[in-house]
């Protein structure tokens, strides 16, 4: 990570909060000259009780110390609050962003990448980088104005002593800079292993169930010592890199204090400085310590950031292959959905041959085919999450890369098999955290699918389960299908609402799912006939084509059609997947 791109993340988060950066500035300079004037007071003390100074002369330096000594530890704790306040509010700002891009990728992305590697990017990464931003300001620009200030009055009080500081200084500060990217690859390697080692938990905690019905849960723990062996060492290793500057300031600030106090003696020795003097010379070396470590710390702790910063970067600078420059609104009302010669592949994996096929406004289509066949990969064309590799998908007449992915986001509604509920009040989880909604609107989205009841009964600010636990599957699967009476889209596409419902809470789901068909264009990938007997049309996806499309009861009524077989055979259940 080079130079410029700190000062670019600096300059871009930072510069919002100016005033801030202004005030917490004037104090560093205060703070910074209450440390310089706390050592000349006991030089003066010093000085002036060995030559017999009146007691009030005394008595007043004495107080002087107090009150600067107080004044010091009140502009030190405002300075600590306001870069806080100042480095969390900044990289608060950096969290949103990056976690507004990736949501904003697309499905390739998201497929290939675990959600605790994203996890440990937005939160992991960031929070790296706020600590170092929440005391880049206060230590390392504080121990910069103070090492000014101290050679200063090295080289006021004389010549000599301003050479011997000023070379000092240089030179510690020559071996840490020489040190600065000693263990930023280490660092870097380090967070990696950590975003891997959340991503592995995260995984394995989602599929427990799985795990322990199929006895892999050795072979699982097995495969955890790996992961955290790796994680162990690397991290290790990036800690002993890291200690080095700690090791070396140490080193060079003992043989400094040892040259100072030797000069102190010889000087007083020789007439040449007062005992004050000496203890000021002294004084200050170890004052200069303080933010000669606080630089050495904040390196270090650049370091850590560093790794953090870069990934942030390389996640900053994925392009979604999604092109969003389109700024067409789609209207209110059913819209119609085409597909016109679309290919559309899975890496190189063909999923979609020239698909083409045409829904009127308002038409309520069953998709059926057998896993692998392309059915949920259609829908997701239709949402957007991907783009075809050619042909084009249209809806409301409008090719999809020319609409503006805000309204269709909008105007598409999805209720997938697994709801998707989070901890939080049925509110939010009906909202999505968007508090404009009035009760009213909410209460009459969960009437409309037969939940109001319920609600009423509870209260819309009754707190869920996180996954929806102590919901029934249907009763998940009817707070889905309020969200979208909400979003009120002018195309719903519904996969498998029931699959996992039983008989009587499948007629409820049924009953809701009449409601929601109206006014709306409408297509359901079914797995099991009975869902499909209220579409009007039929669409039977095999191999990436097309091989039956037409009227439901005209289908039906055809001997030798597709359809017309599964319900002569019962309708069985139909193999589906999503692909």
């Amino acid at each position: 990570m080079t130079a410029p791109s700190y000062r670019q993340t600096l300059v871009t988060y930072l510069a919002p909060q100016r005033g801030k950066v202004g005030l917490l500035a004037v104090v560093l300079v205060a703070t910074t000259g209450l440390q310089l004037v706390v050592p000349l007071i006991l030089q003066r003390f010093i000085d002036g009780a060995l030559a017999g100074e009146p007691s009030a002369v005394l008595m007043a330096a004495g107080v002087a110390y107090l009150v600067a000594g107080l004044a010091n530890q009140l502009f030190s704790a405002v300075t600590t609050y306001l870069g806080a306040d100042v480095g969390w509010t900044a990289t608060n700002h950096l969290r949103e962003d990056l976690a507004r891009h990736l949501l904003g990728l697309d499905m390739g992305f998201h497929t290939d990448t675990t959600p605790g590697e994203m996890i440990e990017r937005i939160d992991g990464d960031v929070t790296a980088v706020a600590e170092f931003l929440s005391r880049f300001v206060v230590k390392l620009l504080g121990a910069g104005l103070l090492l000014i200030g101290v050679i200063g009055v090295a080289w006021y009080t004389s010549p000599l002593i301003g050479i011997a500081y000023t070379g000092f200084v240089v030179a510690v500060l020559a071996i840490v800079y020489s040190m600065r990217t000693m263990a930023v690859a280490a660092a870097e390697e380090e967070r990696e292993t950590s975003a891997q080692l959340y991503g592995f938990i995260e995984e394995r905690l989602a599929a427990l169930d799985d795990i322990r019905a199929n006895g892999a849960g050795a072979s699982t723990m097995r495969r955890f010592v790996g992961v955290m062996r790796d994680y162990f060492f690397r991290t290790t290793a990036a800690w002993a890199k890291r200690t080095r500057f700690r090791v070396t300031s140490n080193l060079t600030f003992w043989i400094g204090s040892a040259l100072a106090l030797a000069l102190g003696i010889r000087l007083v020795q020789t007439g040449a400085a007062t005992v004050g003097t000496a203890y000021l010379l002294y004084q200050y070396v170890l004052l200069i310590q303080s933010p000669i470590e606080q630089v050495t710390q904040q390196f270090s702790e650049l370091q850590k950031a560093a790794g953090g910063i870069v990934r942030i970067d390389q996640y900053r600078s994925i392009a979604t292959t999604l092109r969003i420059e389109g700024d067409i609104e789609l209207p209110a009302g059913p819209l119609s959905v085409e597909f016109d010669a679309v290919d559309f592949s899975y890496e190189d994996q063909q999923i979609l041959h020239r698909l083409t096929f045409e829904l009127a406004p308002g038409t309520v289509l069953g998709l059926l085919g057998r896993t692998g066949g392309g059915k949920t990969t259609t829908t997701r064309l239709i949402s957007r999450l991907y783009d075809p590799d050619s042909g084009t998908v249209r809806i409301g007449g409008h090719d999809l890369r020319d609409v503006r992915l805000s309204s269709l986001r909008r105007r598409v509604g999805v209720v997938t098999q697994d709801v998707q509920l989070f901890r939080a009040s049925v509110r939010d989880n009906l909202t999505f955290f968007d508090h404009r909604r009035s009760d009213e609107e909410l209460l009459t989205a969960l009437d409309s699918v037969g939940l109001g009841r319920w609600i009423r009964s509870i209260g819309l600010d009754a707190e869920l389960g996180a996954g929806g636990s102590g919901l029934s599957a249907g009763e998940s699967q009817l707070l889905a299908f309020a969200r979208v009476f909400l979003q009120d889209p002018g195309v719903v596409i519904l996969d498998e609402p029931a699959s996992r419902l039983d008989p009587a809470t499948e007629l409820l789901v049924a009953s809701a799912s009449e409601r929601l068909f109206a006014g709306r264009t409408v297509i359901i990938i079914a797995h099991r006939l009975e869902t499909v007997r209220r579409a009007d049309q039929i669409m039977v996806i095999e191999g990436g084509r097309i091989a039956e499309h037409g009227a439901r009861e005209v289908l039906a009524a055809t001997p030798g059609t597709r359809y017309a077989r599964l319900l002569e055979a019962g309708g069985g259940a139909l193999l589906g997947g999503a692909v």
